[in-house]
């Protein structure tokens, strides 16, 4: 008996299956990374994970955050790590910067040749990694993540800058492309002679950090009632941090509002016992992690952020996650997330005086402040990791592609 084959029928539509998205070989050199507590640190570990979840082999770089610390605990089957020499920094004794490596590292990548080397600090470690990719014809991507340039005013280092500035320039240019967060840094960058430089964004995570974790506890803990305004400045206790003006605005709150309104530092720094001593009404919190950092952002009712030196500032969106209006200087993450009068208050121009009237403004409203606390919870929720990751993910892409398309990148200098 004869079988036909049916007539093809156009009406039929077929489900085109989607190309298998190529899992790339990765090498992440950083010089700080969790358990340590900042911004750089958490957000590139965030980066890390992200690229594990979307099937890429990662090589962690980091120093040694102790002598004592033994190798570390498999992370998963996706991420390998190799731990460098390290050296304390000063004033900061439990961060570490990384030692230069550049010989263990050609032989780690002559053995295990990673697809792209991201580098996401500038210190040694950073500079080994850049020379190691140099000499393997390995593409480079970086990141800028500090000002390191724009804090000597407020180390009485500031004929450091220019020096430092052509370092970071020099460094940042012999990459095939470096990342920054926000497109204002893109456009200081480019005038002061960065080449190849694109955004790609901080995200935060709205399931951690959210309102529901306000603790009632915690407050009377603070010695704060249901009514009581509660000021939180989440960071590094240290000078580029501008903490003065959290200090003049919760000054003038207490004039008028004496134990009713409370000021919270969490965090620690250099700065520390110099604002104990200056506030000691005020309470420090130490360093918090986990669903303990964000019960701390989530009890308060108005975060302060007068740092000008930031990159970025995590905390901001952070809080803003967390249902806190902001009062911040319009720059950095302030400047792109936050529409003063909408979900936080900028201060234009970057005086003191206009920090504090900011802050008054809002200790005044507690129906405007709530409003707006949820508008930045709102706002918050644009920032979403994943997007993130994805973008950088497109941009090491991309690297890796123009790299291979013209060999000469890799022997560019600055």
């Amino acid at each position: 008996m004869l079988h036909r084959t049916p007539a093809f029928d156009p009406s039929i539509v077929v489900d085109r299956l989607p190309p298998l998205k190529r899992s790339r070989r990765i090498a992440v050199v950083t010089e700080t990374y969790p358990p340590e507590v900042n911004g750089v640190a958490m957000s590139i570990a965030r980066v890390v994970e992200g690229l594990q979840r979307r099937s890429h082999d990662l090589q962690l770089v980091r120093p040694r955050q102790r002598h004592t610390d033994p190798d570390p605990a498999p992370r998963g089957a996706r991420l390998h790590e190799m731990l460098t020499a390290g050296w304390p920094i000063p004033r900061y004794p439990n961060l570490r910067m990384g030692a230069p490596s550049k010989r263990a590292l050609v032989q780690l990548w002559s053995l295990q040749r990673p697809d792209v080397v991201h580098i996401a600090t500038e210190g040694p470690l950073g500079w080994s990694a850049l020379q190691a990719a140099r000499h393997l014809k390995l593409p480079v991507s970086s990141d800028f993540r500090t000002n390191f340039h724009a804090y000597g005013q407020h180390y009485r280092i500031g004929w450091l800058a220019r020096p430092i500035l052509a370092y970071l320039r020099k460094f940042h240019n012999r990459a095939q492309c470096t990342m920054v967060p926000t497109e204002a840094l893109r456009a200081q960058l480019a005038a002061s002679g960065f080449e190849r430089v694109t955004v790609v964004s901080r995200g935060v995570d709205t399931r951690q950090f959210d309102p529901r974790h306000r603790s009632a506890e915690l407050r009377r803990r603070w010695g704060a009632g249901d009514d009581d305004l509660v000021l939180a400045y989440v960071g590094r206790l240290a000078a580029e941090k501008n903490l003065g003006a959290v200090l003049a605005a919760y000054e003038a709150l207490h004039g008028t509002l004496g134990d009713a309104v409370k000021l919270i530092f969490v965090g620690d720094g250099p700065m520390r016992t110099e604002l104990t001593a200056r506030c000691p009404q005020a309470i420090f919190a130490g360093q918090r992690g986990g669903e303990d950092l964000a019960a701390h952002y989530a009890s308060a009712d108005l975060f302060l952020f007068p740092s000008l030196t930031e990159t970025f500032g995590n905390v901001t969106i952070e809080a803003m996650a967390s249902g806190l209006p902001v009062v911040a200087f319009d720059c950095a993450a302030a400047a792109q997330c936050i529409q003063s009068g909408r979900n936080g208050l900028l201060a234009h121009d970057e005086s003191l005086p206009a920090f504090v009237r900011a802050t008054l403004m809002l200790a005044a409203d507690a129906e405007r402040r709530r409003a707006m606390g949820t508008a930045a919870r709102d706002a918050a929720r644009q920032h979403d990791w994943n997007g993130v990751v994805a973008r950088f993910e497109a941009v090491l892409a991309q690297t890796i592609d123009e790299f291979s398309a013209t060999p000469e990148l890799s022997l560019r200098a600055a």
